[in-house]
Formats: C-alpha cells, structure tokens, sequence
C-alpha cells in the first residue's frame, strides 16, 4: 500500500500525459511556452477568479504574494503555528515577523478567536506594522475565510490564502484559491493537483496585484524585456510541468469524488477508535491528508507498520518552537491546540487510486 500512489494515476493518464510532453519536446518552448498560459486561462476558470499566475513552487508563490502586498521589514503577518515551515519561512524571508496563532482543535485550521485576540494584542504592545494575516488551508479543508475576511476588513489588513492543501476543496460552492485578496497553491508532487517536480501558482481578482506578481515572477521586467522596473526573482514554472497539470486538472474533479468516497469510509469505520475529521456545513474538503488524532500515536503506527499501511505525522513541531524562530520578538506565542494536535496527529494513506477493499 501507497501513502500517495503518483505511479498508479500516471499509469492512468499516461497515454495523455506522454502526448502533451512529447507536444513540448517537439515545439521547444520549455520556459514560458503556451502549454503555460493554457494552463494559467484554465486555472483561473476553476478557481472562479480573474488572473492565475504560475511560478516555479509553492513558496515562491507565498512570496510573491507577500511582494505584491509590499511587506517587508518592520511589518507583521499573523499565521498558524500548525502548518508547514514555508508558510512563516516566506515572511520572515522578505524580513517581516510571523506572529503565530492557534488552531481550532476539530478544524486543524486556523483559531479565528486567538486570531483576533493576537491582533489586538499586537497593537497594545507591538510596534510592529500589521499589515496581513496568511491563513491555511490544513489537509484539505478551506480555513474559516469568512470570519478571517470579517477581521481583516474590521482592522484593515490584507489577507493571503495559503491554498497548497487545500486547492479543490471550498466554502457554500466557492472555491479554495479565491479567498482574500492573494491566495496561493503548490504543485509538489503529493499535493491535491500535483506535478512532477515543483511548481505553484498566486489567485486574485486584483489586476494591479497581478500585473505586480507578473513582472516579480521574471526578474521585475517591465514591457521592455531589458527594461527590469521591480527588484524580482526568478519563478517561472516551466512547460513541461504544465503539460502534465492540463492533464491533471482535466481529472481532478473526478478524483476529488474519489477522494472524498474514501474519507467517507475511513470515517464511518474509524469514527469509534479515533478523533475523525470535522468538516463544518457547507464546507468541503480536497483531503490532501486524511488525519485523525488520537493519544495512542506511536502505539498505532507501530500497529500500521506490521500490518504495511503506511502512516504520516503532519506535524511534530509547532513553528513557533522550531529553532529558526526561537529569538523572534513580537508577542506570546501561546498556541496550546496546536500543540496538543503535534501530539495526536496520524495521517493515513489518501489518494484517489486506493483500493477501498483493501481497507
């Protein structure tokens, strides 16, 4: 059994998926080719937004955003502490300061409650600029964005959806990658809508914003390709991955049905052995990880083990007790959920390829 099983959806699409590779082969637009802006028109349909921009991965993503936005040194981003380090890696990166929040204990996601407590916080005793809150989409599940929106326009500050995982799923029919004024996604491999290397894409319907992050994806040019109007970076994501994504794309909403058939028997056969997933009304989730929690962690992975089921943890460590934050100044980094899921936690096996007999 496949934690993620990417060989058995390529034996699927692989008739598709060498065609439209051999396509850039023969054409030789590898960097920027049209399979690119193909791939960016179709995005932006699915998204339900203006303007998709693909870039070189993930985290290049969470950065051009924050770029776009014009943060930087002196200012403040509040995110989970409960997530993946890229999300707080990008912030401090461009020299801003991540101020953590908790996770709401059945969601996974981000505390909207702590949220504005930490906000309120910071104003009290920070001087820093609060300039943005960057909220995740964990394992699938869409964040509360209509209360993080409510906030956000209640103290004046941007916000960035931090999509990576939670890219399909959405909130009464509005999907992830459409919340805030930037979201973001990544196209690594073990994602929802993965290729096969690295890649990612920003979302928004803001045309300044997207004519910022079009020029910052390529070294800052301006009309003139010798021209360069903004101190950029170089991110682009090249053709060969997204020819293999039009594929993708082109199944994902059946594979999102599948992926949410198997979280529907993990749950009803789980559900008296273990903490299952909460999915709230009018949510639905694209299950990047099916995750349960439970005080008997390491008893049962061991148990998986002998039985080959393979387990994940996502994740050990808070951020805010991650060494490449242990001198950050900024308020109190109090996050008791979050930490209490670090130690629970247990994801299982979750691609749309398992076969469900088996379990």
């Amino acid at each position: 059994m496949q934690f993620i099983d990417l060989d058995a959806q390529y034996k699927h699409l692989k008739r598709k998926i060498d065609s439209r590779i051999q396509n850039v082969l023969q054409h030789g637009g590898y960097i920027m080719g049209p399979e690119v802006f193909e791939l960016e028109e179709k995005l932006a349909e699915y998204v339900g937004v203006k303007h998709a921009i693909t870039c070189a991965n993930g985290t290049d993503a969470l950065t051009l955003a924050l770029m776009a936005l014009g943060i930087g040194k002196g200012d403040a981003v509040f995110c989970p502490t409960f997530t993946f380090f890229a999300t707080a890696e990008s912030i401090a990166f461009l020299g801003a300061t991540p101020i953590f929040v908790d996770s709401e204990f059945d969601t996974f996601n981000m505390c909207t409650i702590d949220l504005e407590r930490k906000i309120e916080k910071a104003k009290e005793d920070s001087k820093l600029n609060i300039k943005a809150i960057l909220a995740v989409d964990l394992f699938g599940l869409p964040a509360n964005y209509p209360e993080i929106e409510r906030i956000a326009k209640l103290h004046n500050i941007k916000v960035i959806e931090d999509a990576a995982q939670g890219f399909g799923g959405t909130i009464k029919g509005r999907r992830a990658g459409s919340f805030g004024d930037i979201a973001t996604t990544s196209f690594f491999p073990a994602k929802p809508l993965g290729c096969y290397g690295d890649g990612g894409a920003i979302f928004t319907n803001n045309d300044e914003y997207a004519t910022v992050i079009k020029s910052l994806r390529i070294h800052g040019k301006g009309i003139d390709k010798y021209d360069n109007i903004l101190i950029g970076m170089n991110s682009r994501l090249d053709t060969i991955q997204a020819a293999i994504l039009l594929e993708k794309l082109d199944v994902f909403p059946e594979e999102l049905e599948k992926r949410q058939q198997l979280a529907d028997i993990y749950s009803e056969e789980l559900r008296d052995r273990f903490i299952v997933p909460t999915i709230p009304e009018g949510y639905t989730s694209s299950w990047a990880q099916y995750t349960v929690k439970t005080e008997e962690r390491e008893e049962v992975m061991r148990a998986c083990e002998k039985r080959g089921i393979p387990t994940m943890v996502y994740y050990r460590t808070c951020l805010h007790k991650q060494t490449a934050f242990k001198n950050l100044e900024a308020v109190e980094h109090d996050c008791p959920n979050a930490e209490t899921l670090s130690k629970q936690v247990l994801s299982l096996p979750m691609h749309p390829y398992l076969n469900k007999n088996v379990l």
